[in-house]
């Protein structure tokens, strides 16, 4: 019995000893494996250039001349003197699909905004038709591929700068819809063109230069405030008279919304909202618009809306609450703190009252 047992624990500290044996083969063999990968990816790095960040400021914006979809020909040369949003765009990207009906409302020059010249790549027509039922009203150019997206270190869609009116290079490559329509929309109180070839004073005596301006737009939060941050104050005048603020709401939630009488999303959500409002007396609606009173008040009239409308005169409580696009909104609690991500869309906006389907604007 005793020779059995001595016979088993034999071949037992040899299984053991094989184990440890083909483990250490095992983890040799794949440390080799690890040096060898580093090794090639170390040999491809040199072989490759370095992934670009986009031209620097004030350098000269690259010449080019593109056929437009009107037909004609158009070149960047031909906006010399303005000020010019360059946007890299494709039909075939869901995040330029996405940002369409904000290129719908960024007229060119309106409220004191650059000029937006739109470069797309694809089919003519599948750009034409996106346009036509987008309504939007700029200039767009094809490229055939990526030949001037190129030139100008963007290696993706939706990207683009703005460009001064001495043709030179403004702001640091902006990358995503978010980032574009903060160019288009936060700079319209800058000086004009030929002011902002020298120095500008900043109100304290220090003085700064355009690109140092638009490097600290560029920095601008504006992917949404965090659950538990104090939501900032504001008073805007009411679409009916007089003024709202947000404290006249402190001791009830509040829904707040931001809409545009130009987006069509918004148009869509409105009227649900009005359902939720008339339900749902435990949570105020309210709708924080922009533009003119006569646009949204002929809106609140075609579309039946009873809660409360106040008007930002462009983006100055969007800005607030980092956030530059429509519809997004918060859910406020009665103590005036945020209680949800922003919502993006129709019905994660609809769904933030029952705590539910609310989305981190930028993770998609």
């Amino acid at each position: 019995m005793s020779l059995l047992i001595v016979v088993a624990l034999g071949l037992l500290w040899v299984i053991v000893a094989l184990g440890c044996w083909l483990g250490y083969q095992l983890l040799r063999q794949n440390g080799r494996i690890v040096l060898r990968l580093e090794a090639l990816e170390g040999q491809l790095a040199q072989l490759l250039p370095p992934e670009p960040d986009g031209l620097p400021l004030g350098e000269a914006a690259p010449d080019f001349e593109l056929p437009n979809l009107a037909g004609g020909r158009t070149a960047i040369s031909q906006f010399r003197g303005q000020r010019v949003l360059l946007i890299f765009f494709s039909p075939q990207c869901v995040f330029c699909r996405e940002m369409g009906p904000q290129l719908a409302v960024l007229a060119d020059g309106a409220d004191g905004r650059p000029v937006l010249l739109v470069v797309t790549t694809g089919d003519a027509e599948e750009n034409r038709r996106f346009v036509r039922e987008q309504g939007i009203r700029c200039l767009v150019l094809l490229q055939e591929h990526m030949e001037v997206a190129s030139k100008y270190q963007a290696q993706g869609t939706p990207t683009g700068y703005l460009i001064d009116g001495a043709g030179r290079i403004a702001s640091e490559l902006a990358v995503g819809a978010q980032a574009l329509l903060t160019l288009a929309t936060a700079l319209q109180a800058t000086p004009t063109d030929r002011a902002a070839h020298g120095p500008t004073a900043r109100g304290d005596g220090h003085q700064f230069h355009r690109g140092e301006r638009l490097l600290a737009i560029s920095r601008i939060n504006r992917s949404g405030l965090k659950v538990g941050t104090p939501a900032p104050a504001f008073r805007l005048p009411h679409l009916d008279g007089g003024e709202l603020s947000l404290e006249d709401y402190r001791g009830r939630r509040v829904l707040l919304v931001f809409s545009d009488p130009e987006c069509g999303p918004c148009d869509e959500l409105a009227p649900r909202l009005e359902q939720l409002h008339r339900r749902t007396p435990d949570v105020h609606v309210l709708m924080v618009s922009r533009r003119d009173a006569a646009a949204n008040r002929e809106k609140t009239r075609k579309l039946g809306l009873t809660f409360p409308v106040i008007l930002q005169r462009h983006w100055e409580v969007s800005r607030l609450y980092a956030i530059f696009a429509t519809p997004v909104a918060y859910l406020v609690d009665e103590q005036g703190v945020i209680a949800t991500d922003v919502a993006v869309g129709v019905e994660p906006i609809l769904a933030l009252p029952s705590g539910a389907g609310a989305v981190v604007a930028g993770r998609r």
